[in-house]
């Protein structure tokens, strides 16, 4: 037989072997990875804040076991329809059990108010809700214009934050965050504020006493800030400027510090010696010069 004829053969046996085994490699792996696999209930389109689920907003995908969220459904039923939406879900995102009110809960406003809280709506014009800028889930503070009461010996209005870190739920009849600005109500006439029952009872004495005015924060600012309150002697009394911050950095020692130059002028004193042979030396040792810092390394530089 030609010995081309069987390396040829052989060649062929070879790739075949390996085809083979790389074949199998491959559906074996495709067969692990999908019995790896679960159904997740996604959603097939946006449902907002405070609705109920209904069947025709909601299909199954395939997610790994190792990546699909906790707390998800795999498979559209009773468990899911007609539970209202507490926050936002956006099309192809898994439904998960704390996006969701508690069984039984209504819709609306009510399914997003947290145990312990109470919804409290306030009237506001374009001023005191921040230009149209008070969305739901914004964080404010509240300040209120009022006079002081008779027995504090105080004659002038006094202006005082009286309640810190309230949380916005709804701008007019908004629930939710707008989708677009078509949507944003520029000049909502209330915002309904997510408050305790005691601080309901503050924000309800504030409001049928003096002027009430939100005050919009970052919303990752957590902080307590305890202020004296502000009347017409402290007003007139001035205040020094500070440094603008950037934006999201938070407190001014939060933030990073200015470039300081690396360059100290010194200049040398004049020398003591009035010897004449020294005089030319002695010259040039009364120069000014510069005295560079870079880093680590020190170096003079003398001007001429």
């Amino acid at each position: 037989m030609n010995k081309r004829l069987i390396i040829a053969i052989l060649a062929a046996l070879a790739f075949g072997l390996v085809a083979a085994v790389s074949v199998s490699r491959y559906l074996a792996s495709a067969a692990a990875y999908t019995k790896d696999l679960q159904d997740v209930v996604i959603a097939k389109v946006e449902i907002p804040v405070g609705s109920r689920i209904i069947a025709e907003q909601l299909t199954t995908a395939k997610f790994p076991r190792s990546v699909a969220p906790d707390g998800t459904f795999s498979a559209v039923d009773d468990k899911l329809i007609g539970r209202v939406v507490v926050t936002r879900i956006s099309p192809r995102e898994p439904v998960t059990e704390n996006r969701l009110a508690p069984v039984g809960s209504a819709g609306g406003l009510s399914s997003v108010i947290p145990d312990g809280y109470r919804a409290m709506t306030v009237k506001v014009d374009d001023v005191v809700g921040v230009s149209g800028f008070i969305l739901p889930g914004t964080l404010v503070d509240i300040v209120v214009v009022i006079s002081p009461p008779r027995n504090s010996g105080q004659e002038d209005m006094i202006s005082k934050i009286v309640l810190q870190n309230i949380k916005v739920l709804a701008s007019g009849q908004n629930i939710d965050k707008p989708k677009n600005d078509r949507d944003v109500e520029r000049a909502p006439k209330a915002v309904t504020l997510q408050v305790t029952p005691e601080q309901a009872e503050k924000l309800a004495l504030a409001s049928s006493e003096g002027r009430l005015q939100l005050v919009m924060r970052n919303s990752v600012d957590q902080t307590d800030e305890q202020t004296p309150g502000a009347n017409k002697g402290s007003l007139l009394s001035g205040e020094r400027a500070a440094p603008v911050p950037e934006p999201g950095l938070g407190k001014k020692e939060n933030q990073p510090k200015k470039p300081v130059s690396n360059a100290i002028y010194v200049r040398r004193p004049p020398s003591k010696s009035i010897d004449p042979a020294a005089a030319k030396k002695n010259a040039d040792a009364d120069r000014p010069s510069i005295e560079v810092i870079e880093g680590s390394k020190k170096r003079n530089v003398d001007f001429p």
